[in-house]
């Protein structure tokens, strides 16, 4: 997905080009990948003469939020500290990234 946010739209050649250097995804498994995203509403795909150009259907921000609320849903956490926890503990965070994990969360406590 982060290829087609970062420059839709793009050719199934493309992709994997990308991700075969990226990840070693061979073309089945792109194609397998591009079917089910498709089937999933995430990436439409359109004929371009003999070309498919795909495109993503949802945001990076909606599929991040969705990620996130699934995630905490498989790992049935009750909050989010331990979470935030975790992910601090395993990435190393710049001063700006912490900043703005704090003002995410002073915005949160407005809302209340």
């Amino acid at each position: 997905m982060n290829l087609l946010w970062d420059g839709e739209p793009r050719t199934i050649s493309g992709l994997v080009t990308e991700l075969k250097r990226e990840t070693g995804r061979s073309k089945s498994t792109v194609n397998s990948m591009l079917l089910c995203l498709a089937e999933k509403g995430a990436v439409r795909m359109e004929k371009d003469g003999l070309k498919k150009l795909y495109y993503p259907t949802v945001s990076r921000d909606r599929a991040v939020k969705h990620e996130a609320k699934s995630t905490l849903k498989k790992v049935r956490m009750d909050g989010v500290g331990l979470l935030i926890s975790a992910m601090t503990e395993e990435m190393e965070l710049s001063d700006g990234e912490i900043d703005e994990l704090v003002s995410i969360l002073k915005g949160a406590k407005k809302h209340d």
